[in-house]
């Protein structure tokens, strides 16, 4: 039997994000596994790079795929502007500016009840699977509207059933990686949403080529096709997605042991259902002073980040044919997943949190600056580069953030996520009114620019806040119900920044 130095030492064999909870006290429940205490160094490495890498393919390519889907069926409607739905509607622009925002009203309403379900049930990835299901008929459904009350009517539905899919999706990745790993694994996902956006529009390009066949418009094929799509995927992820690390197919006993002690080592504990309820867990999150101060630098963040509603109108500013400014609007967002994977696994890496929000939001006050003085073609496509990627870098390892900082009881962390991104969001439902006055967009350029200096703001306001929570922590003062639970307490847990 090897000597087992430190939980440190095999962990950083087995992926070099992990960090050490130096000495401290283990709980029972973060205590490791006689089975796993008995492996040498080696056989321990093997098996937790065997472990996360099946947790891996059970769960990353799912939820990737699934957001990607969720981008196509949300933001195909700024394709369809350029398709002719607006004349074939016979809207105004206000009319589909509206139609573009109330997807967020329903979107808003829903996604705390929705959390707060999520976490209770025993079958999490079902749960999303069935929304994915819905969503993907409404949006099918959406080739069927005839006038601007019936596109109104659908983008409000869609947006009620979508609630369920990021607040939804954020939580269940908490419920499998811990603080150590789920930056990393909240940029992948995240990257679907660039990946959606980079491809959308060149799928775009190929569907309404459709354009007259059977008699349907091309807009209406879009609906059609990426709708059917999101149902067909949604059966097979039901089967595929595990719902707890109790219940990940193709591994070992040893290896779901792994999992377990992996998770629990980190917060210092077992993800437990049944600690608080629903409703206890959201008084919780409300009573928090850190779901304020991320929800503000979130807020802010995707303020600056709405710029993505209105992308393939502020590239077609550039002046280039319809087929050309949808080819344009994918290498920002190609570029924007790259980011998003770098700077998550850096932030993982190093543990830290501040300056990986905060570099990334320095980038897009930059870009933003750019495109507000100039109208050249080459500074403003540069700036339009930066955009995607500087504000979504900084929303993956945000998240992350939240679901390492409100870690306990589970849900409480569903309901922090859902409430703070429920608020978030609430910026989709105005700023779409903000982009007039094209080519130049000053008053929105100006707006993401100056929420862009405020989000660093917020993100610092909070690095100071859990510095002195940890230094509370260090001297042996009870947070109470702020803080972390006993059983973390016991096992020294420390919060990121």
């Amino acid at each position: 039997m090897a000597d087992r130095k430190s939980v440190d030492s095999q962990q950083e064999v087995v992926e070099d994000v992990d960090i050490t909870l130096k000495g401290l006290p283990l709980s029972a429940e973060s205590a490791m596994p006689p089975a796993l205490a008995a492996l040498s160094d080696e056989e321990y490495a093997r098996v937790g790079r065997s472990a996360v890498w099946k947790l891996d393919l059970r769960v990353m390519p799912a939820v990737s795929i699934m957001y990607i889907l969720n981008y196509l069926d949300r933001q195909n409607i700024a394709s369809a502007k350029l398709a002719n739905i607006v004349e074939d509607l016979h809207m105004t622009s206000v009319q589909f500016q509206t139609c573009v925002s109330l997807l967020f009203v329903g979107y808003i309403l829903m996604q705390v009840p929705s959390n707060m379900i999520a976490s209770k049930t025993k079958y999490p990835g079902i749960y999303l699977c069935a929304a994915m299901a819905v969503w993907g008929i409404i949006s099918a459904c959406t080739a069927a509207v005839q006038s601007f009350s019936g596109l109104v009517a659908a983008r409000f539905f869609l947006g009620f059933v979508e609630a369920a899919f990021l607040p939804g999706v954020v939580y269940y990745i908490s419920l499998f990686y811990n603080r150590q790993q789920i930056t990393l694994r909240t940029a992948i996902f995240y990257s679907g949403s660039q990946i959606g956006n980079a491809f959308g529009p060149l799928l775009a390009i190929g569907i309404l080529e459709m354009d007259g066949m059977q008699g349907i418009s091309g807009w209406r094929w879009l609906f059609i096709i990426e709708g059917v799509a999101t149902v067909f995927f949604a059966i097979v992820f039901a089967v595929i997605m595990p719902s707890s690390l109790q219940g990940i197919g193709g591994t070992s006993e040893l290896e779901s042991e792994y999992l377990r002690y992996n998770y629990a080592k980190d917060i210092g504990q077992q993800d437990h259902r049944e600690e608080a309820s629903a409703w206890a867990g959201a008084k919780l999150a409300v009573q928090d002073p850190k779901t304020w101060l991320l929800m503000a630098t979130l807020w802010a963040t995707y303020v600056s980040a709405a710029v993505v509603n209105w992308f393939p109108s502020v590239v077609a500013t550039l002046g280039y044919d319809r087929n050309t400014t949808y080819g344009l609007t994918a290498p920002p967002y190609i570029l924007c997943c790259f980011v998003m994977l770098l700077n998550g696994f850096h932030s993982d890496k190093k543990q830290e949190r501040f300056l990986h929000v905060a570099v990334p939001l320095a980038v897009a006050v930059v870009a933003n600056i750019v495109a507000v003085s100039s109208l050249n073609t080459g500074a403003r496509y540069f700036a339009m580069m930066l955009m995607p990627g500087s504000c979504y870098s900084a929303t993956a390892v945000i998240l992350s953030w939240i679901t390492g900082s409100i870690s306990q009881p589970a849900t409480k962390r569903a309901a922090a996520i859902a409430l703070i991104n429920a608020v978030c969001n609430t910026p989709n439902i105005w700023t779409s009114y903000i982009y007039f006055g094209a080519p130049r967009y000053l008053a929105a350029f100006i707006l993401n620019m100056a929420m862009a200096g405020l989000a660093i703001l917020f993100a610092a306001m909070t690095y100071m806040y859990l510095r002195r929570q940890n230094a509370k922590l260090d001297r042996g003062e009870d947070l109470g119900k702020n803080g972390p639970t006993p059983v973390q307490q016991a096992a020294g847990f420390r919060y990121l920044a």
